[in-house]
């Protein structure tokens, strides 16, 4: 191709024990970087494989072109798929990045390019996602956080995505640490769009036993971090907790008055109940200080902005 692509583009891989797989992908992105691009780098994260990705890696690297940059960063260890990326998002220098979270290539080479092109139209975050079902976890986990979120954009499973670089400036100015990297794009305020593709291979990608305990413990610290539904539930338990105490409060009252309890009986409930109705009061307001503190921490931004337009020269 002559016209090749003038913006510099990263691409950032996740590789955990991939060594049956990583050779055909690596060889399809280093093929359309090549292709389009006239300079572009491939960051491979390599996240405490047990096999032999890396060597893998190395020996498709000797084979690409001058014009694509190949590093591998090796974790110290397996940290799991956000802290693996944020590292080669911090070393990426592209333009434009691409973000693949798996080596798992379910859709045709044409289709990088389709979400760079539409990146080109002005959105500053392009999701790839296979056009089908999802499965019956994913579709629960989706459903929740869109319900006790308020991000604007609904999220569902990508396989990849590309950034621009006024995005990664956002999200970097917004969190110093980012423990789910698709709730915090969801909640910059940019302009994102999806491009939904018909994927060749409709089998879900392999994982061990390691990555799918930690997806798993991941959706978990999600839903607490950047949704309302442990605040919501324990509001709603404190406040039910509350109103048990203010009937136990009633009732002693009702039968000290009423009836000939056992001496000592009112007193002792009545002390339990104002002291219970105290505890969860207390607790609410525990609550409530907690979940300003995540705010502060993990979402802390005053406010965003879509665009700026320039209406005079």
């Amino acid at each position: 191709m002559e016209n090749k692509e003038k913006n510099f583009v990263s691409a950032v891989i996740y590789v955990h024990n991939a060594e049956h797989r990583i050779a055909s992908f690596l060889r399809m992105v280093i093929a359309v970087l090549e292709a389009h691009f006239e300079h572009s780098e491939i960051i491979c994260v390599n996240d405490g494989s047990e096999d032999d990705s890396v060597g893998i890696i190395k020996k498709e690297a000797g084979m690409a072109d001058a014009a694509v940059s190949i590093s591998v960063v090796n974790m110290s260890g397996f940290h799991g798929l956000e802290s693996a990326m944020n590292a080669g998002m911090d070393l990426a220098i592209g333009d434009f990045v691409f973000e693949f979270d798996r080596t798992a290539a379910d859709f045709e080479p044409g289709e990088i390019m389709k979400v760079y092109d539409r990146a080109l139209q002005g959105y500053d975050i392009v999701n790839a996602a296979p056009d089908k079902k999802e499965k019956f976890t994913s579709r629960l986990f989706y459903r929740v956080f869109d319900l006790f979120s308020d991000v604007s954009c609904k999220m569902h499973t990508e396989s990849f995505r590309i950034l621009s670089r006024r995005m990664i400036n956002r999200i970097a100015s917004m969190n110093r640490t980012i423990p789910y990297r698709k709730a915090v794009y969801a909640s910059a305020g940019l302009k994102a769009d999806t491009v939904l593709y018909r994927p060749t291979d409709r089998r879900e990608a392999e994982m061990d036993r390691r990555e799918r305990g930690y997806r798993s413990m991941l959706a978990a610290d999600s839903l607490i971090l950047f949704t309302q539904l442990g605040y919501r539930f324990s509001v709603a338990m404190t406040m039910l907790m509350m109103l048990i105490s203010a009937f136990m409060i009633v009732y002693s009252v009702v039968i000290f008055a009423t009836a000939h309890p056992v001496a000592g009986w009112t007193t002792t409930i009545l002390f339990l109940s104002v002291a219970f109705f105290g505890i969860f009061g207390v607790l609410t307001i525990i609550i409530k200080y907690l979940q300003l503190l995540v705010n502060l921490v993990f979402r802390r931004t005053q406010y965003n902005f879509e665009s700026v337009e320039k209406l005079t020269k």
